[in-house]
């Protein structure tokens, strides 16, 4: 990086405040619902096995994704600028720790989920168009292009093109497919569990404490381990709630917006999550075999290709079910991009205003976007895209997502110790109880990740560290001129 590039200098142009409540509350939710919650419910069926597990890993996931996001509401009432979560880590431990986000953010959070949604984008979209298949065209190991690959770099391209354009053309596209896609889970709900749930299933699954429960010892440590990597899916379906919070100079009225579409929307989401999760296992046993020649014998935890709420809709109506269903993805995983993209190039922005990236990301173009940052993003996003499977991506981003909640969860005990004065428009609910709470269970489950995943977690860790040489060599940079 020279330094002209990094040079700070005054910019002519600034974001416009746009988005009203409903718009910044169809960006939690709409961020939040994508694709996880109709795949990784087979790779948590196969790690826990019983549906009390599967349903628990769901509720807790969902306690630990509000209680996040009551600590984040008070932060980003009192710090409302374009950045969110690497403004308040500035605040309150430093640039060193801003930066290591954005640079994490960067290169595996937000690009790496950005990938993984439009790769199970296109998965989906493989079952109208089977030529959006897997398998490699060209490529070494696991690297190359498929028709998958290219389905979901199309996806990406389109959503960045559409959000170069401004941001009243964003958000219209973020709120018609987030009501869609709550439609759309409401619609799996109401179908699997109350006009034709599948009486065999509900025998399977709930009709005594042994079927519920299952046989696993549940105080044991080996499914303490286990339920903390099946933990991982739904982290990973409820996360982006926070990025909400990088458009904050974008809110009309971020002081009392910001709370409310933090608290409304994860919410509603994990409601909608568990009851999808009942609705599953009232089409579907949670066990079963890969061997099984039906739907039903291979269960959720052996769904084809994990994709768990076509099989279950399936179930219902046969092939036109899971045709049906994955269209619903589609529209569900094509929302939850833009909701990402549309975010995701603000914290970038941020970082080049600070002077600690390239000056251009930080420059508007004439619809008071950030051009530079968006395609710096899209250009990451699709090389990652390229690079490996869903299941990778998402390891990769849930670690290293985690370690960033914790320190920002714990800036708000930072904060009423360091600065009790400032104004605090809404103070979290629970503290200091709920906070501690997430830290401690947040933290258990990275220990526990580096244990079980050591080959996608480790890699996590290792980028966030890599930022530090690259953070002091910027520094040095700046204090030398």
């Amino acid at each position: 990086m020279s330094h002209a590039a990094l040079e700070p200098q005054p910019y002519p142009r600034k974001l416009k405040p746009e988005l009203t409540l409903f718009d910044s509350a169809t960006i939690v939710a709409g961020s939040m619902i994508g694709s996880g919650i109709f795949i990784v419910s087979a790779d948590i069926a196969r790690q826990v096995e019983s549906p009390a597990a599967i349903l628990l890993v769901w509720l807790v996931s969902g306690v630990m994704t509000v209680a996040g996001a009551l600590a984040y509401a008070e932060l980003a009432a009192m710090m409302p600028e374009a950045g969110g979560q690497y403004v308040y880590l500035r605040e309150v431990y430093g640039g060193l720790w801003a930066f290591l986000f954005g640079w994490t953010f960067l290169l595996v959070i937000q690009t790496g989920t950005i990938a993984a949604v439009a790769v199970a984008f296109a998965r989906f979209a493989a079952v109208l168009w089977p030529a959006l298949g897997s398998e490699l065209w060209f490529g070494i190991g696991g690297v190359g292009l498929s028709g998958e690959r290219l389905g979901a770099l199309l996806v990406i391209i389109t959503l960045t093109s559409i959000n170069l354009r401004g941001l009243d053309l964003g958000k219209l596209v973020q709120n018609g497919f987030t009501v869609a896609k709550i439609l759309s889970l409401m619609f799996i709900v109401a179908v699997g569990s109350l006009f034709a749930p599948n009486a065999a299933a509900a025998e399977f699954n709930f009709a005594s404490a042994q079927s519920f429960f299952g046989t696993t010892e549940w105080l044991s440590l080996p499914f303490a381990a286990a339920f903390g990597v099946a933990m991982v899916g739904g982290l990973f379906s409820a996360d982006a709630w926070a990025n909400v919070t990088f458009t904050a100079a974008e809110v009309k009225n971020p002081r009392r917006d910001l709370p409310l579409a933090l608290l409304g929307g994860t919410a509603v989401v994990i409601l909608l999550y568990v009851l999808t999760n009942v609705a599953y296992l009232l089409q579907l046993p949670a066990d079963g075999s890969v061997d099984a020649v039906t739907i039903f014998g291979r269960g959720v935890a052996h769904a084809p290709s994990d994709r768990v709420a076509s099989s279950a809709m399936e179930m219902v109506w046969g092939r036109t079910g899971a045709t049906i269903t994955a269209i619903l993805v589609m529209v569900s995983t094509f929302g939850c991009e833009n909701g990402m993209i549309l975010t995701g190039a603000r914290v970038v922005y941020a970082m080049s205003r600070d002077g600690v990236f390239f000056r251009a990301a930080g420059e508007l173009n004439r619809a008071s976007v950030p051009a530079y940052a968006l395609l710096i993003q899209a250009v990451w996003s699709c090389a990652l895209a390229l690079s490996g499977t869903y299941s990778d991506l998402l390891d990769y981003v849930i670690f290293a997502q985690l370690l960033f909640y914790m320190l920002t969860v714990g800036g708000v005990f930072v904060l009423r110790i360091t600065k009790p004065a400032l104004p605090r428009p809404y103070r979290a609910w629970g503290y200091p109880w709920l906070p501690a709470g997430y830290i401690v269970a947040a933290a258990a489950m990275t220990i526990d990740l580096l244990i079980m995943k050591p080959g996608y977690t480790w890699p996590g860790l290792l980028i966030v560290a890599s930022g530090v040489p690259v953070y002091r060599m910027i520094t040095r940079e700046r204090s030398a001129r």
